[in-house]
């Protein structure tokens, strides 16, 4: 028998137009400062709030993922999010990844919900991250083979930018989404969806 077809999937929420553009004005700062080369920036149409990535899928677990995503959301209503702040992961003396930070003004559904997925892929086959979730948008990441002054310079100036609210975001429904990796990038497509709040 063929093996069975995978996908590479993961769960998320999508961005409005408007969200987008605010990342691209503020990936476009960063990048004037940046030196030429240390870092290779997200598309900011590919940028998602990713709440679970679940890498290679079975196509007979989709609709399985489908339901516990459905599941996760239940008794959970929409929210907003301000998508404000920056930082690096691991943090600004050793940056590998650039972010911007998505807080939920409700306080507590965006926590509850991550929590809520995490809990119910995990008996599909696909363990829960042991890293505490950190709510992030990335919109770079430091590319191979850089020098340690170009990174150190990168991190310098994230850590002194200051980034205030640039968006606000309405949070009605949470994907799941299949990622297409191509040579010009990523290509998504949506696999399920699961409105909040009913």
């Amino acid at each position: 028998m063929p093996p069975e077809p995978v996908l590479r999937t993961f769960i998320a929420i999508e961005l409005d137009p408007e969200a987008r553009d605010a990342l691209s004005r503020t990936q476009g700062k960063f990048k004037r400062g940046a030196p030429d080369g240390a870092v290779k920036w997200v598309n900011p149409d590919s940028i998602h709030l990713t709440l679970k990535f679940l890498g290679d899928t079975p196509v007979s677990k989709v609709s399985k993922v489908a339901d516990a995503m459905a599941a996760a959301r239940e008794g959970l209503g929409a929210f907003d999010l301000s998508i404000e702040g920056r930082g690096c992961f691991p943090n600004c003396r050793r940056p590998r990844v650039i972010w911007v930070a998505a807080r939920d003004l409700s306080g507590s559904t965006l926590v509850r919900l991550h929590a809520a997925v995490e809990r119910l892929v995990s008996p599909l086959g696909f363990p829960t991250e042991e890293r505490d979730f950190s709510p992030h948008l990335t919109l770079g990441r430091i590319a191979r083979n850089v020098s340690p002054a170009a990174e150190a310079a990168v991190g310098k100036l994230v850590q002194e930018s200051v980034v205030e609210q640039i968006a606000m975001q309405r949070v009605t429904t949470v994907k799941l989404i299949k990622s297409d990796l191509r040579p010009t990038g990523p290509v998504y497509y949506t696999l399920a969806s699961a409105a909040l709040g009913e």
